[in-house]
């Protein structure tokens, strides 16, 4: 986890730094195509816009849509999840029926359609990760708070009349937090790899500069891979891309392995 935090953080610091970069990163500041060199650390696209300038302003991008999908994916989800499995009958059959069905429709092609008929932003993008993504943490919450209620404190809690929301915000929410954590830090992954997606098909904003926007751009110039540009053209926000992705995947399964019961063979253990 030590590397993943060390990229995570080189990264924040590209997305920090955005703003001292000596050039835009939506105005021509070089010779087009041009290589990569003192002036231009990168390099240039075909219409001459620094392409360090584009990587640093795509990582705030990205990073918005990672942090802003994990925040609403997972309080929505985790909320429900805790709620159901605290309250069981009829209202966690209902819940979790749901959940089956939205975890069983095609992610991508419904993520593309509600995508154009919402309009570019990344804000709607965050929306719709949102609506399609809660399901998971709802899920894993869910199977640790039917653990949970059984425990010897959480009933004389309720024999002593605390109510169903005081439950979940003095006892069980912060028990399920950690694991909670962890399921945000895949959902981040996610929303950065859909927002990235999104842009490379020509459904993000054109207003901002994202990785998957360059990669589109990039790869709609004639005949790329028989030039030099695409090594970096192309190979910059590609690898942005990757380094990011990679080190939320293996941060949120570190996390997991940290705080699931289950994966630490704790199972089993109950009331």
């Amino acid at each position: 986890m030590k590397t993943a935090l060390a990229l995570l953080a080189v990264l924040g610091a590209l997305a920090l730094g955005a703003s001292l970069c000596p050039y835009p990163p939506d105005m021509p500041s070089g010779p087009p195509l041009h290589p990569p060199g003192p002036r231009h650390p990168l390099g240039t696209d075909d219409l001459g816009v620094d392409i360090l300038a584009q990587v640093c302003h795509g990582a705030r991008v990205s990073m918005a849509a990672g942090l802003g999908t994990a925040v609403l994916a997972g309080g929505v989800g985790g909320v429900l999840g805790a709620w159901a499995g605290y309250k069981g009958g009829m209202a966690d059959a209902l819940l979790m029926r749901l959940v089956d069905v939205l975890l069983v429709l095609p992610t991508l092609p419904l993520l593309i359609l509600l995508a154009a008929m919402l309009g570019p932003g990344v804000d709607r993008v965050i929306l719709v990760l949102a609506l399609l993504s809660w399901p998971r943490p709802a899920r894993i919450v869910r199977a640790q708070v039917l653990s949970l209620r059984e425990r010897t404190y959480v009933k004389a809690a309720r024999l002593y009349g605390a109510g169903t929301w005081y439950m979940l915000r003095r006892h069980l929410l912060p028990q399920v937090g950690p694991l909670l954590g962890a399921s945000m830090v895949r959902l981040a992954g996610y929303g950065v790899v859909a927002e990235a997606s999104l842009a490379f098909l020509g459904l993000g904003d054109p207003s901002l500069r994202s990785w998957g926007a360059m990669l589109n751009q990039a790869t709609r110039f004639p005949g790329l891979y028989l030039t030099p540009y695409w090594r970096w053209w192309v190979t910059a926000p590609w690898l942005a891309l990757t380094m990011l992705v990679v080190a939320l995947a293996v941060l949120g399964v570190g996390l997991e392995r940290l705080f699931d019961p289950r994966l630490r063979g704790e199972g089993g253990r109950g009331a």
